[in-house]
């Protein structure tokens, strides 16, 4: 029986991070109203099977990546309130990395998004 109350403890945990991430992060809300907007605009583009495992990764991925940056500057700000150059370059380079796949996203869907948009304009 441990095991499996340990278990249900690891999800009860990570769903409290799921959480405290939408509910404290204002970036992540801001990539909340955006998944929302896409899986709307997906629904409606009628997008294959495929394309939505594409939208799925991005949007997952984006929100791990901001979660991840989230960790990092928490447990930054509890090593030190000073400036430190170290810790300053981590929490950029958490920071890009959300960038990073961001801008990725974006692209997938363009890639998706645009010659659908373009045909409907066209018609």
């Amino acid at each position: 029986m441990p095991f499996l109350k340990q278990r249900a403890n690891a999800f009860k945990y990570a769903w409290q991070g799921i959480a405290y991430l939408f509910r404290n992060e204002t970036h992540a809300r801001i990539h909340l109203v955006a998944a929302l907007l896409v899986l709307i605009t997906g629904f409606m583009l009628h997008i294959s099977p495929l394309e939505w495992c594409c939208i799925i990764i991005c949007i997952g991925g984006v929100f791990m990546a901001e979660a991840f940056n989230t960790a990092v500057e928490k447990v930054a700000d509890k090593v030190t309130r000073r400036h430190d150059p170290l810790i300053g370059i981590a929490k950029d380079v958490a920071a890009g990395a959300v960038l990073l796949f961001v801008i990725a996203s974006v692209a997938v869907g363009l890639i998706i998004f645009l010659p659908k948009l373009l045909l409907l304009i066209e018609a």
